[in-house]
């Protein structure tokens, strides 16, 4: 193994990559998956930013540097903006391979997620949880224009279900979310669309005070991320 293997960021991980790199292998995974499609719009530079927790100046020179490798192109005028390449290369972004050799940490996250929030979906369901909040972030859900903006959302959504539980287990609770959000890649709307629906569901258990059915809806819907997230990273 050679000097230039030991620094790579298959080896090293994540925690290593700049915040510019981060960015570039996020948007460049999320195209190889096609969870990108090609002649897709990306959102501005200032919802990226939000979504991927960055500086905004980050993205504008990631978005740069991908343009250069060939994975998205600008456009200018009317019509214009930054799409993904109609023929966008594989593999040329090498910080991806750190997201790819992050598989199985990324599933033990998602193992954990899944225990904390069940229960804490179910002791929510017994706790007066705040139904008309919840409610309110699962129509802006529905309303979002793409998937920086739903993010965000969602993300208080999580965190307001879990918010009636034990101080120890919401602290807890809110590290996995901020680790599991470092490997946050872009969705397709339609699958983001219908994992809104599940939200939906999981505020009726709640409001009806039915805590089996609301620890089962987020079975269900957290444990779905072993489908979806990184899909084809093994």
């Amino acid at each position: 193994m050679t000097t230039a293997d030991l620094n790579s960021p298959a080896v090293t991980g994540i925690r290593r990559l700049s915040a510019l790199d981060t960015v570039r292998a996020r948007i460049a995974l999320a195209v190889e998956l096609g969870l990108l499609a090609p002649g897709e719009r990306l959102p501005s530079n200032a919802e990226i930013a939000r979504a991927l927790d960055v500086a905004e100046i980050t993205v504008r020179r990631a978005l740069e540097s991908l343009a250069e490798d060939g994975v998205i192109e600008r456009r200018r005028g009317r019509g214009g903006g930054t799409l993904v390449a109609e023929h966008p290369p594989v593999r040329r972004v090498r910080e991806v391979g750190a997201y790819r050799a992050s598989a199985a940490e990324v599933r033990e996250l998602i193992d954990h997620r899944l225990v904390l929030e069940s229960g804490l979906a179910q002791l929510a369901a017994t706790r007066s949880p705040d139904v008309p909040r919840l409610r309110e972030l699962v129509a802006r859900m529905r309303d979002a224009a793409g998937w920086a903006e739903f993010h965000e959302l969602d993300t208080e959504f999580h965190r307001a279900v879990a918010v009636p539980g034990p101080a120890a287990a919401v602290r807890q609770y809110e590290v996995v979310l901020r680790e599991l959000h470092r490997f946050y890649l872009p969705y397709p709307m339609p699958k983001l669309r219908e994992s809104n629906r599940e939200h939906a569901r999981l505020v009726d258990a709640l409001e009806a005070g039915r805590p089996e059915t609301a620890a089962r809806v987020v079975r269900a819907h957290v444990g779905r991320l072993h489908e979806t997230m990184f899909v084809g990273l093994e």
